[in-house]
């Protein structure tokens, strides 16, 4: 049997997961942010990744799956306040700049990330804590699943979300389906009609929408459609675009930005809880 779980050198050091019957692979960078960098699905590459930035690591990394813990978006002066202390939490937290652990999957079908808490992650998040993501390509989809254990003996809250970006031809050509009509504009921090937005998907956007079932991008050049099935409480949806690059972020967040503070859908895990967050992207 082929190894399935391979280190490679090139374009970029990282590791190679090929799944053993479908041939659909994975590249995941494991010191960099648990970072999968491309999932290639039917012979095609899904993923947006920006190589020359990513070479920078003074630059924030453009592509791949970040992961967004324990926070999505920032807080306010990207300040934490527990019990009285303030604790500098940068926007996104800070599950996407440390390494991460990597293993195969029992069944070899998939991998393994995960990430625990650390004496530097206590002090901007004072929770110990420990994510296990699990990433299984199965036939024409990538399937995410996500167990955040409370490892304190305190009440943990934390929002948890994902920041992928997907290649696309062109955004002048690109749709999306299955947005609730009413969304909330980050950049002006404002509600929005949901079809105004998606209009200036060229121009750049960046905005939330509740759930309202499976959400669809169509890229009209290709007539590839991905579609981003949620389950709940991993079922809000961010869009970002940031032109000219040719990609659409299509992210689920369990809050939207500030709900450690505003306590809008902030999760809580009692100690010693544990609690899976999971997600499905298809392609057809």
């Amino acid at each position: 049997m082929p190894m399935t779980l391979t280190q490679q050198s090139a374009p970029y050091a990282h590791w190679d997961f090929v799944h053993p019957s479908s041939g659909d692979r994975l590249r995941i960078i494991p010191e960099r942010g648990g970072l999968v960098s491309g999932w290639c699905c039917g012979g095609r590459e899904i993923l947006y990744f920006d190589q020359d930035r990513y070479a920078d690591p003074s630059k924030s990394i453009r592509g791949g799956i970040p992961v967004l813990f324990p926070i999505c978006g920032n807080l306010p002066g990207d300040v934490l306040p527990v019990d009285g202390v303030d604790h500098p939490l940068k926007q996104h937290g800070f599950a996407r700049d440390l390494p991460w652990q990597l293993q195969l999957l029992e069944d070899q079908c998939g991998v393994c990330l995960s990430l625990s808490s650390t004496d530097e992650t206590l002090k901007a998040y004072p929770f110990p804590f420990r994510l296990e993501m699990e990433l299984r390509p199965v036939a024409s989809a990538l399937e995410i699943s996500t167990t955040v254990h409370n490892c304190g003996d305190a009440a943990m809250p934390f929002s948890f979300g994902l920041h992928p970006y997907f290649n696309v031809s062109d955004l002048a050509q690109t749709r999306l389906t299955g947005l609730a009509e009413r969304c909330f504009n980050h950049l002006e921090m404002t509600e929005a009609a949901t079809a105004d937005q998606l209009k200036r998907l060229p121009e750049g956007v960046d905005f939330l929408c509740r759930p309202a079932g499976p959400v669809s991008l169509i890229d009209d050049a290709t007539g590839v459609t991905l579609e981003l099935q949620h389950q709940a409480p991993l079922d809000l949806s961010v869009v970002w675009t940031e032109p000219p690059r040719p990609m659409v972020c299509l992210e689920p967040w369990t809050g939207p930005r500030q709900a450690l503070v505003s306590g809008d859908r902030k999760l809580v895990l009692e100690p010693g809880a544990m609690q899976t967050l999971a997600c499905r992207y298809s392609v057809s």
